[in-house]
């Protein structure tokens, strides 16, 4: 009877058509590939799920070659594959949605520009930019600070207090004949303007003081003076800078940090121009300076305005561009002709 049950299925298999063998065949190396590694229990991963799901689904005659799980185990996985199909396809994300990261970065930028602005103010500036936004998701990216009374940065105090502010020095100058000239500067900080300028060979505190009153003339003295303890800034000079109503404050001794402006404008000027000249005398050296002036305040742009010099250059956007020297030429001036 064994003989006879296998040669009907020979003839049976010669009898299939060819696709159906190469099918089957297919199938049966597959699940060869899964028994192959030497475990009690055979791994199935999602690749061998899906590989079972998808004959399935293209072949009719798939349970007459399945020995490796039962065929409900297929028919169950392609179940649990649809419903996870659909869930994450109706998926949606809790809450409101999300702020976008440009909304997030404008929040924090006006919260740390302006310390004493709660959430509505911001909230109401955000508005007027076209920006649909809560006000609780203003407050939800604010930046977090402490009593908004103490929450004052030092440089926006500075700011505040830089049309009060000057500062005073001096410098000294080699001539050919090997002579020293002295250069007295008053800087007011607001726009670096350079007040007053003078060149003298033998300053002293008469003359010092003389020369803050021409620097100040009337009623245009600044409140607050900052100054180096050179001894040329005797009692007399402190009387009447106290007099004019200006209070002095002289730095702490060897710490020319704490005049930086100055000092940089002193730099400047050296490097500029006087690095690259030979003094005859007084008045060349004032002749020289003042031509330095008009540049340093007309010209010269500074990083710490801008880029803009010190008496404000609009932008020129059209026409033939032409090259200005001045200084001599160690400098020059780039402007646009009118067509």
């Amino acid at each position: 009877m064994r003989w006879i049950g296998l040669a009907l299925r020979i003839l049976i298999d010669v009898l299939r058509p060819h696709s159906a063998l190469v099918a089957e065949n297919l199938l049966l190396r597959h699940q060869l590939a899964v028994l192959r590694p030497k475990v009690k229990r055979p791994l199935i991963d999602f690749a061998d799920r899906l590989f079972w799901v998808l004959v399935s689904r293209l072949w009719d005659r798939w349970r007459d070659v399945l020995v490796l799980v039962e065929p409900d185990t297929v028919i169950r996985w392609h179940r649990s594959g649809f419903r996870s199909y659909w869930r994450r396809k109706s998926r949606r994300p809790p809450g409101r949605p999300p702020v976008s990261t440009e909304i997030r970065a404008l929040v924090r930028q006006m919260s740390l520009e302006n310390p004493l602005w709660g959430a509505p103010r911001i909230h109401g500036e955000i508005l007027k930019l076209g920006i649909s936004v809560s006000e609780s998701t203003v407050a939800k990216y604010m930046v977090r600070r402490g009593d908004p009374r103490r929450s004052q940065t030092w440089r926006t105090f500075l700011r505040n207090h830089a049309r009060e502010l000057v500062s005073i020095d001096f410098f000294t100058v080699p001539t050919a004949r090997f002579a020293t000239l002295y250069v007295f500067l008053v800087l007011a900080h607001d726009r670096r303007r350079i007040v007053h300028l003078r060149v003298t060979a033998e300053p002293s505190s008469a003359w010092v003081s003389q020369q803050m009153i021409e620097a100040f003339p009337w009623e245009t003295t600044p409140r607050f003076l900052i100054r180096d303890r050179d001894s040329i800034y005797s009692p007399a000079f402190q009387s009447r800078v106290d007099g004019m109503g200006i209070d002095d404050h002289p730095k702490a001794p060897r710490s020319p940090w704490q005049n930086p402006y100055v000092e940089r404008l002193i730099g400047s000027i050296r490097r500029d121009l006087l690095d690259h000249v030979i003094v005859f005398n007084a008045s060349h050296l004032e002749r020289l300076l003042r031509a330095y002036l008009d540049y340093y305040h007309r010209s010269r742009n500074h990083l710490a305005l801008g880029k803009d010099p010190p008496e404000h250059r609009a932008a020129e956007r059209f026409g033939k561009i032409v090259a200005l020297p001045q200084l001599g030429g160690l400098h020059h001036r780039y402007t646009r002709l009118a067509a």
